[in-house]
């Protein structure tokens, strides 16, 4: 299971209470490995999810170790990954791309205003990324949470793509869609493009259906319409036109590494896994335009005198 506030716990996977005695739960794991099992209507997928449960509350020191907040009694604890990161040294000399902007910085501000109110203004919380806590906060509040992981995450392959490449990150915006935050991820220019990113966690699988994504965690969201709201904000106040518009989701939930939707105002709609995103912009994105060296300096410039950030 992928280490993100909106996966399913283990005892979900299980199909079994969380109270629920051993005898419960040693029933409820063969019960699940016989439907997940690809021979008999599952598929690899669920199979292994349903292991990856067992192995996590399977025996009374790893499901005490679970029920306290850690992921296993031999594995680091989930709350290392879910609270912000310190900065870290690279890894080597090579140049990275010049950034501006605070990534996934406003919808940490978000998560974090959402559980304070959740859990009572006034009352102390110790760790607001603490598992036990995240677990039982409504989808919204995780959902939150599972975003500014992702845009962190963007963040840092993006920063690998070289000295060639500007990126800015959290750029405000006129336009968002109900419920949604005025901003765009993540804006990227270089040699092979100026792209529109946005880094989404659903929680679930999303396919791209006559240039819109869908899928049953999206709840009604039309991801690519509002990421073209936003890059045509952020185009008309710099007079400038992005060449592609990428959505960014955690590998395990795009059936391809990149997929091209078709187009929306001239650019290049893509669906790229998380892995993927920084080698596509890097290499270029088939139907994108390269843009030269005079014009990038320019449309950099424009940028630079433009952007806002959230």
């Amino acid at each position: 299971m992928p280490d993100s506030p909106l996966s399913a716990s283990p005892y979900e996977v299980l199909g079994v209470r969380a109270d629920a005695n051993a005898d419960e739960l040693r029933r409820a794991y063969r019960r699940a490995l016989r439907h997940a099992h690809p021979d008999t209507g599952g598929s690899t997928t669920q199979f292994d999810a349903v292991q990856r449960a067992w192995t996590l509350v399977g025996t009374p020191s790893a499901r005490a170790a679970f029920d306290r907040g850690g992921r296993s009694a031999a594995a680091e604890p989930t709350r290392a990954t879910w609270a912000p990161a310190p900065p870290r040294p690279p890894r080597d000399s090579r140049p990275l791309a010049r950034s501006y902007g605070h990534p996934g910085g406003l919808t940490r501000q978000r998560y974090l205003d959402g559980i304070r109110e959740w859990v009572g203004l006034g009352d102390e919380i110790p760790d607001p990324y603490d598992p036990s806590l995240v677990r039982r906060a409504p989808r919204e509040i995780r959902h939150l949470l599972a975003d500014a992981l992702a845009e962190e995450a963007t963040a840092r392959s993006l920063s690998t793509l070289g000295i060639a490449f500007t990126v800015w990150h959290d750029v405000a915006t006129d336009a968002a869609g109900p419920g949604l935050p005025p901003k765009l991820d993540h804006l990227v220019l270089g040699p092979t493009g100026l792209f529109a990113i946005q880094s989404e966690d659903w929680g679930g699988p999303v396919r791209f259906r006559r240039g819109e994504l869908v899928g049953d965690a999206l709840a009604g969201e039309r991801p690519i319409r509002a990421l073209a709201a936003r890059a045509k904000a952020i185009g008309r106040a710099a007079k400038v036109k992005p060449t592609g518009l990428v959505v960014v989701v955690p590998d395990e939930f795009a059936e391809e590494p990149l997929q091209v939707g078709g187009t929306n105002r001239g650019a290049v709609v893509v669906l790229a896994r998380a892995s993927r995103v920084a080698s596509a912009v890097r290499e270029g994105i088939p139907g994108s335009p390269f843009i030269g060296g005079a014009e990038v300096m320019e449309v950099r410039t424009r940028l630079q005198q433009s952007v806002r950030f959230a």
